[in-house]
């Protein structure tokens, strides 16, 4: 008896860490849950980086779900909010950040190293076929009279 309820109390561990990890947060109505929750995925964890603000179960990532519904309580807007965030982490906190010469590198970068690979594999199959070229010409021209 004694081990079932060992086991049983193992068993429900991980759904009470799960538990404590929902924050309930006392929304006014549907509306303002649903903008919390847009807010919320529109905005990166500092801590964790590839996780938005919605998913992320990083401390500071509570710390500011607890303060983006503060600021909407208070009746700001919703570009106040993202203006105030990233006015404290920069651009980096947002999922989609503006184009900017100081975001160039993060929305073109990947476009121009795209750009040189392709460039790198081109001057490589042109270099390859005019040496098989060159080859196919030199064979051509042995008369084949030292064999």
């Amino acid at each position: 008896m004694r081990r079932l309820f060992v086991w049983l109390a193992l068993g429900l561990l991980p759904a009470v860490v799960l538990a404590q990890a929902i924050q309930p947060l006392p929304f006014r109505d549907r509306a303002e849950e649903a903008r919390f929750q847009k807010l919320s995925a529109e905005l990166r964890c500092p801590m964790c980086q590839n996780e938005t603000l919605a998913d992320s179960n990083a401390p500071i990532a509570h710390d500011l779900r607890r303060q983006v519904f503060e600021m909407i309580q208070a009746g700001k807007s919703d570009d106040q909010i993202k203006r105030y965030l990233v006015d404290r982490y920069s651009d980096f906190v947002l999922y989609d950040p503006p184009v900017q010469p100081s975001t160039w590198l993060l929305w073109f970068g990947p476009f121009v190293l795209l750009l040189a690979g392709g460039g790198v594999v081109y001057r490589h199959v042109r270099r390859r076929q005019r040496d098989a070229g060159a080859i196919s010409a030199s064979s051509r021209t042995d008369d084949g009279g030292d064999w």
